[in-house]
């Protein structure tokens, strides 16, 4: 059975992703800061299928060990997201949003977590020919007024590429999901858009990786129907 690990598990498409890989005979790590929620999924998904790792992801320190625990306990390490993310409203012009002192955290856990969470996994990636996959945004590909969520976006989609570039001959599969809008608590107080649910992206991911080992999913766009391309 395939070894999972999933950062940003503890809710959302972490935890999505988590369900549905279960169910399709994975093995899981799951990662996240909130430890009561990570405690309630292993419950809901059996002790036998996963292991809760408390984990910041802007910690390399903690995301290396949550790789050899992953390793010790299962074997191998076949597969990670890199899904951890946060969002807070912003303006450089200064006319709204967060006071910039609130804009490091989303920062470091998007762009700076995303990075050291390759950075710990691939060596164990390269050994089982494993997938890396990175949840994007389908803010990274467009512009949005005043909106640093999105820059941190475009640097996920500009890592993914580079990752790839770099794992070349290594067997190792990268992919860059983007989803568009999902209901999420990030998103709760939009109304205004269509949304998808947490499993349309999970069913995405699971795509992905039920390729065969001859094929490298790079990048998958997942909009709501009706979703304008700058919601």
């Amino acid at each position: 059975m395939p070894v999972l690990m999933i950062t940003g598990a503890s809710r959302g498409i972490g935890a999505a992703t988590a369900r549905l890989a279960a169910a399709e005979g994975y093995r899981l790590a799951v990662l996240a800061r909130d430890t009561d929620a990570l405690s309630g999924l292993v419950d809901e998904l059996g002790s036998d299928k996963a292991i809760a790792l408390p984990c910041d992801v802007t910690d390399y320190t903690s995301l290396t060990e949550a790789v050899t625990s992953t390793e010790q306990r299962y074997g191998s390490l076949d597969t990670v997201l890199a899904n951890a993310g946060t969002s807070v409203p912003t303006s450089f012009l200064g006319n709204e949003g967060a006071e910039p002192d609130q804009w490091r955290d989303m920062v470091l856990t998007n762009v700076y977590g995303a990075a050291i969470t390759a950075r710990a996994a691939l060596p164990a990636l390269v050994r089982s020919g494993g997938h890396l996959v990175l949840t994007g945004s389908n803010a990274g590909r467009g512009i949005r007024p005043g909106n640093l969520y999105s820059a941190t976006k475009w640097a996920v989609t500009g890592m993914a590429q580079n990752i790839r570039a770099e794992c070349v001959g290594t067997g190792v599969r990268v992919t860059l999901v983007q989803p568009g809008m999902v209901e999420t608590d990030m998103t709760a107080d939009r109304n205004d858009v269509p949304k998808l649910h947490a499993d349309d992206i999970a069913r995405g991911i699971l795509y992905a990786l039920s390729q065969p080992k001859t094929v490298d999913v790079n990048e998958l766009t997942i909009r709501p129907t009706g979703q304008a391309p700058q919601s």
